[in-house]
């Protein structure tokens, strides 16, 4: 029987422990294929799951990690051969599944993603769960009308994995780009990744009114909260607003005039429950028409393996500028 090395994530006495351990396949979460993983990610879901701050994990022990790519080393499911590269993204890893901070995941077939062409192991992570999420919010939008002559597309969070990712894709489709950030230091990264306009969060005037000058033809959410509430108060005519993140709070507090009068809709985007016909879809786009442009600026940094815990505190501490790949095989 293998014995294998894992990042495991363990609830002790109402404490969260999370700690390297050799693990065997007997031990894993079931599932029809078992990859050899090579490469993972870091979400600040991530770095919530395994300090404790957020409860993400809903049962224990689990291997961390909500993202893996690497080989197929066997299969139960017709459709994946041994030696096919493959990925994983969401789905209840780190969840209620087994993830992908171990050098081996076993998963069920649905959830594998063939590779796309043109893709490789490090690529995928390098765009992991939070280009996937910013991909899924624009195939969503495009899917209901979106088009770059609807004028420019906010995008909140601007600086961190998802808002990154969506800039580039957005502005390749040739969108024009209005990036909000509180960091002041990320201005010409941003623009560097294609960003039209940079606002800065603590200058916003937020409004009062049910409905504000429209100012944008559709938004991309990291935030929500008052955020999320301005964004509905300021989008234009049927407009799309696809939320993603509540690091600003959970609450929204809006009327419906913006969605009976301007007919905008807001779209949930949940990446981790994706039906895989859009997932499979939303996956070739990326390796196509959505493929960030500034993916080595993007993912600025590369860790092994054992330096892995040593990487979460700077994302609580929102200290983190794009994306972590992490090298696990």
């Amino acid at each position: 029987m293998k014995r294998f090395e894992a990042f495991r994530i363990h609830s002790q006495d109402g404490k969260i422990v999370a700690r390297f351990e050799e693990l065997g396949l007997d031990e894993l979460s079931a599932g029809d294929v078992l990859i050899r993983v090579t490469h993972s990610g870091i979400n600040y879901k991530d770095a919530l799951a395994a300090t404790g701050a957020g409860k993400i994990l809903r049962r224990y022990p689990l291997v961390g990690g909500i993202d893996l790519a690497g080989i197929v080393e066997s299969s139960g499911d017709a459709r994946f051969v041994p030696g096919s590269a493959v990925l994983v993204t969401g789905c209840g890893l780190s969840e209620t599944h087994d993830g992908g901070y171990a050098q081996f995941a076993r998963v069920p077939g649905d959830w594998v993603i063939p590779m796309p062409p043109g893709l490789d192991a490090f690529t995928a992570m390098a765009i992991g769960t939070a280009g996937f999420t910013a991909a899924l919010a624009v195939h969503r939008m495009e899917q209901n009308g979106q088009e770059p002559a609807g004028g420019p597309i906010a995008v909140t969070g601007a600086s961190g994995g998802v808002g990154s990712l969506a800039i580039d894709m957005l502005s390749a489709r040739g969108y024009r780009v209005v990036a909000v950030s509180g960091k002041s230091q990320a201005i010409p990264y941003l623009q560097e990744l294609g960003a039209d306009e940079v606002l800065l969060r603590e200058r916003l005037d937020l409004g009062t009114r049910p409905l504000e000058t429209a100012r944008f033809g559709g938004a991309i959410d990291n935030v929500g909260g008052e955020t999320l509430t301005w964004l509905t108060r300021t989008v234009d005519f049927w407009g799309n607003i696809a939320s993603i993140g509540l690091a600003s709070g959970a609450e929204l507090r809006t009327t419906v005039m913006p969605f009976i009068l301007r007919g905008v809709a807001l779209l949930g985007i949940n990446s981790s429950a994706t039906r895989r016909e859009w997932r499979l879809a939303v996956w070739q786009r990326i390796a196509t028409d959505l493929r960030p442009r500034h993916l080595e600026r993007i993912a600025t940094r590369t860790i092994d393996f054992h330096e892995l815990p040593g990487a979460f505190p700077a994302y609580l501490a929102a200290g983190v500028t794009g994306r972590t790949v992490v090298r696990i095989g």
